[in-house]
């Protein structure tokens, strides 16, 4: 149902930040995110200047009972932070960061970007993992699990996340940590957003950078097999915990790479050090030599740069559909499939991502944490990207095969951070939380039970039990 226009000023009239309506000067803007396949029409944009702000658009949006959606970042390739006909929560003016070196923690408000957290820790040489965008929100992010070149050294942004300030359903403000609604802290660490608005966020900090050595090598795409293997050998041998990132594509037209590859397949090598930087050269010696290189783009850089090494990769506006999807190895059937997808690709921005996992992300007990599938070797990313005139059914149809492809070559799993649309509903949910589903229906049970955040990997609450009531928590 429309919210009525008195409600509409009634929240206008709470709000510290602004609400912004259709028709209202910055209404477009203000409804546009990353992913330019998204062009939806909420009904309210609740721009927040505080917490106190984002529990009165909660309550709003649920006497109302329209749809909620929350905006961190913006950059989820689902589209999810905007909901047609609903209410955004807009976090993207939270973005307050607070470091403790001493005790190596930082306190990152919502709607922090990578970019405003490792700003803020670098300054005295220190990071937690995050992801390999830095318009990324962090919020989102961490809540579906986080992987980024520090997985294998230190584990995922979720594993990370030491507490964090939520509102709830009813427009409470919880804390959840090891000492105060450790349910609630279960279910953050890669649940989604499916159980209140996340207005901050508390991570446990590693000693990284300033400068750190970064490894990225294109060589050609015929040369995938002794590639990729040879990167999983050297972790094999060295027991290196450097996190490699495989990607098939197509050569840019970049002035720092040879004008002959220009538009040729490759497969590229990509990976940070999380040594001293000095070190880190010889270290990924053996990496960019596992064939004759088209283009070395390795080098020493400040971590903030290598964060953002991938960037433009992603401009704002373009379209973008994506899949994941686990496989168990690198045989020569999975080898030769993504080579021949990758070269019929219609979009040569597009690429598939062989994601090297284990190491630390894998240490971590299968049910400690919401996030599942730990054990699986290989993360495959299937990232359609193209350009705004570019033809989206053939692009949407390339990842759908791929990933069709890929199917019998997995055991199941997905990481929910990188689905186009969820269109494959519950059975989608249940790839991406594996064994924890039922926990966490249970969970969003005692918290949403109403299912308002839903615009999300959405869990269904479980059905209550005749007489079931939610039990009290802590408020903050």
């Amino acid at each position: 149902m429309p919210a009525k226009e008195e409600s509409i000023e009634a929240l206008a009239a709470e709000l510290h930040g602004e609400v912004i309506v259709p028709g209202a000067t910055g209404f477009d803007d203000a409804r546009s995110i990353w992913n330019g396949m998204i062009d939806r029409r909420p009904a309210i944009i609740a721009r927040c200047s505080d917490e106190s702000d984002v529990a009165a658009a909660v309550r709003f949006a649920s006497h109302n009972d329209l749809p909620l959606a929350v905006r961190g970042g913006g950059h989820g390739v689902a589209g999810q932070a905007i909901a047609d006909g609903g209410v955004v929560v807009d976090l993207s003016q939270l973005r307050a960061v607070a470091v403790d070196p001493v005790g190596r923690t930082a306190t990152a408000q919502g709607g922090c970007t990578l970019a405003d957290l490792d700003a803020a820790t670098q300054e005295h040489g220190l990071a937690t993992p995050l992801g390999v965008v830095t318009k990324t929100g962090i919020a989102g992010l961490t809540l579906s699990g986080g992987i980024g070149w520090l997985r294998r050294k230190h584990g995922l942004s979720c594993d990370n996340l030491i507490s964090a300030r939520v509102v709830t359903a009813e427009g409470e403000v919880v804390i959840a940590s090891e000492e105060e609604n450790a349910d609630l802290l279960w279910g953050l660490r890669g649940g989604g957003g499916n159980f209140g608005v996340v207005t901050s966020l508390a991570y446990r900090l590693h000693p990284i950078g300033p400068q750190v050595h970064f490894c990225f090598v294109l060589f050609p795409a015929e040369e995938a097999a002794e590639v990729l293997r040879g990167v999983q050998a050297h972790l094999d041998t060295t027991g290196d915990p450097i996190a490699p990132l495989g990607v098939l594509g197509h050569v840019p037209e970049a002035d720092e790479i040879p004008a002959e590859a220009h538009g040729r397949p490759y497969v590229a090598v990509v990976a940070m050090h999380t040594g001293p930087a000095e070190e880190g050269a010889e270290a990924t010696a053996h990496l960019r030599s596992l064939a004759e290189p088209l283009a070395d783009l390795s080098g020493t850089m400040p971590y903030t740069e290598a964060q953002g090494a991938l960037d433009e990769d992603y401009p704002d506006g373009w379209r973008y559909y994506w899949k994941s999807i686990n496989v168990g190895g690198l045989s020569d059937e999975v080898i030769a499939g993504l080579t021949e997808c990758n070269a019929a690709a219609p979009s040569h921005h597009s690429t598939i991502d062989v994601w090297f996992q284990e190491g630390a992300m894998a240490e971590v007990g299968e049910t400690d944490t919401a996030f599942a599938n730990r054990r699986a070797p290989y993360l495959l990313g299937i990232e359609g990207n193209w350009e705004p005139d570019g033809e989206d059914a053939e692009n949407v149809a390339w990842v759908r095969a791929t990933y069709d492809l890929m199917r019998p070559h997995s055991d199941g799993g997905v990481y929910l951070n990188f689905p186009g649309f969820l269109e494959e509903g519950e059975d989608l949910m249940r790839s991406g939380y594996g064994d924890n589903y039922e926990r966490l229906a249970a969970l969003k049970a005692k918290y949403d039970p109403g299912n308002l955040f839903r615009l999300n990997p959405n869990v269904p609450p479980a059905p209550q039990t005749g007489g079931a009531r939610r039990g009290r928590r802590g408020r903050a």
